[in-house]
């Protein structure tokens, strides 16, 4: 009887000691080994049921025979139980061969692991958590189930609150097998057990996916640093839109990429854990693969439009070809990266969302689709910007004095800087950290992504709201209006008040006479 169970398992040893073993080759025999295993035991067991140890295969396993009054049992085996409805064991059988079967094996945890996953989201660090167990009511292969069969399992390590399980089982084929999730849901958990629901029987395992140590101060840095970033976003915005002695081509450009920083960041920080259910995550991925795209490219335009002002020596004062040209500009800015996420998205639709983070995978070249046009924009702006400085250089002295946006070189430069900045250092650091790295280069690399990344509001501000003499104006103009606004309403308030007193005096004087007065 399980002489065939034990030479399988035989079998799956002798592999994994050859240094030329393949996935295929362990799936194979795993499958084949369960499929032994199960009907072996069950047929043995229906002469003897109960609990067994057999410490010669490796295995715990319990039988109990079925009779037609109890719904349902509960089996255990090596700490995992399986609670069942009893009466699916008359299916396909007879009455004095209705037994229901529970086996925990002891030593495949490090052979069936973590890569045998079969996920189309990814993983971080995947382990099998708990011992296999396989559940099996008659000698047929496939028993369909009334009800759903729940078992619970035993962590081999403590779960903690940085991990999320998975309810899986073995899932055969001839090319071998994958742990799959398919039928099995996950219950409840606690750091010493799992519980799940399955609707089929098969072999089972809970994998445990080990969220990475998330870094506080790295927390902080995000949350406070984004806010600000929002806020110095929010006014940029309003002014751009609202002043209008300031509107122009230049102003657009940077209104636009206002607008795709302000609501990426805020996407970010309200949607990038909201990983349930996987439908929204995959389309908060999606979305933020489309804004901080479109961000690029708004920023590549500005990048071009502060090229062709230094190179032309034009004023930002646009006649109607300036305007023929900004019809093509929102096509450009918003359709491009509607394209390139409309094209991932059919590519590869799994790919947008994680189990720990809403955003495209990093284990995939799936993450191309964004670090590729960021890559070619941060070339273009290269370019274009030791272009700008060779510009100035050689013909700063040549500008026409209504050239009034570049009239200092200091500013123009420091422009030129800081639009780089913004375009391409922050993602720069990106491409190194999707590559693996030394624990402390990657932590100097987490830590200077953050801080630059929070301070892209704070900098297009500075640069272009605070560093611009005209918005200046328009400042001073609008904190003058509610200062005299402020002025005027004291003002009426004392006037409102004096008026209220001199009523109140010629009241008195009529009440009381004079004599009356004149006696008091």
């Amino acid at each position: 009887g399980t002489s065939k169970g034990t030479s399988s398992l035989g079998n799956i040893q002798e592999i994994l000691r050859n240094n030329g073993t393949t996935k295929e080759q362990i799936a194979k025999i795993a499958t084949q080994l369960f499929q032994e295993m199960e009907v072996n035991i069950w047929t043995e067991g229906l002469a003897s049921p109960g609990k067994h140890d057999n410490s010669t295969l490796g295995i715990v396993y319990e039988i109990k025979r079925c009779n037609e009054t109890s719904e349902k049992t509960v089996l255990e085996a090596g700490n995992n139980t399986m609670n069942i409805n009893c009466t699916d064991a008359f299916k396909g059988t007879t009455r004095d061969k209705s037994a229901v079967a529970i086996i925990t094996y002891q030593s495949f945890g490090d052979i069936l692991n973590g890569s045998f996953f079969n996920d189309e989201r990814g993983t971080q660090e995947m382990k099998l958590n708990s011992r296999v167990v396989s559940g099996t009511i008659s000698m047929k292969k496939k028993v369909r189930l009334s009800k759903p069969v729940f078992l619970t399992f035993q962590h081999i390590q403590p779960g903690g609150e940085r991990t999320k399980p998975f309810c899986v089982f073995w899932e055969g084929s001839e090319e071998g097998g994958t742990w799959s999730t398919k039928g099995c849901y996950h219950v409840h958990s606690n750091d010493s057990h799992t519980k799940c629901k399955c609707f089929h029987l098969s072999s089972f395992a809970v994998l445990m996916d080990f969220v990475p140590k998330v870094d506080p101060v790295l927390t902080v840095i995000t949350y406070v640093g984004l806010s600000l970033s929002l806020l110095c976003l929010l006014l940029a915005a309003l002014t751009f839109l609202l002043c209008r002695s300031i509107q122009n081509m230049s102003t657009s450009l940077h209104l636009q990429l206002s607008i795709c920083l302000f609501l990426a960041h805020l996407l970010f920080l309200t949607g990038i854990n909201q990983t349930k259910p996987e439908v929204l995550c995959s389309i908060i991925a999606g979305v933020l693969h489309y804004l901080y795209l479109a961000a690029f490219t708004w920023m590549l335009l500005e990048g071009l439009h502060l090229f062709l002002t230094v190179r032309n020596l034009k004023v930002a004062n646009y006649t109607s070809a300036g305007k023929f040209k900004k019809k093509f500009m929102y096509p450009f800015g918003y359709g491009i990266p509607a394209l390139i996420v409309a094209v991932s998205a059919v590519i590869g639709p799994q790919n947008n969302g994680t189990h720990t983070h809403c955003w495209l995978k990093l284990d995939r070249a799936f993450i191309w689709s964004f670090m590729g046009p960021v890559a070619v924009i941060i070339l273009i702006n290269l370019v274009l910007y030791f272009q700008i400085l060779w510009i100035l250089r050689s013909k700063l002295s040549s500008l026409n004095h209504e050239v009034s946006t570049i009239q200092d070189t200091r500013v123009i430069t420091f422009k030129a800087i800081a639009q780089l900045f913004i375009l391409g250092c922050s993602w720069g650091l990106g491409f190194f950290m999707v590559e693996e790295l030394g624990k402390v280069i990657r932590l100097v690399m987490a830590y200077t992504f953050t801080i630059i990344n929070v301070l892209q509001g704070i900098l297009l501000f500075v640069v272009h709201c605070l560093l611009n003499r005209q918005v200046r104006m328009e400042y001073k103009k609008c904190f003058s209006r509610i200062c005299r606004g402020a002025e005027t309403e004291s003002t009426e308030v004392t006037r409102s008040m004096t008026q209220t007193k001199m009523e109140e005096l010629r009241t008195s004087s009529e009440v009381f006479p004079r004599r009356d007065l004149a006696s008091l």
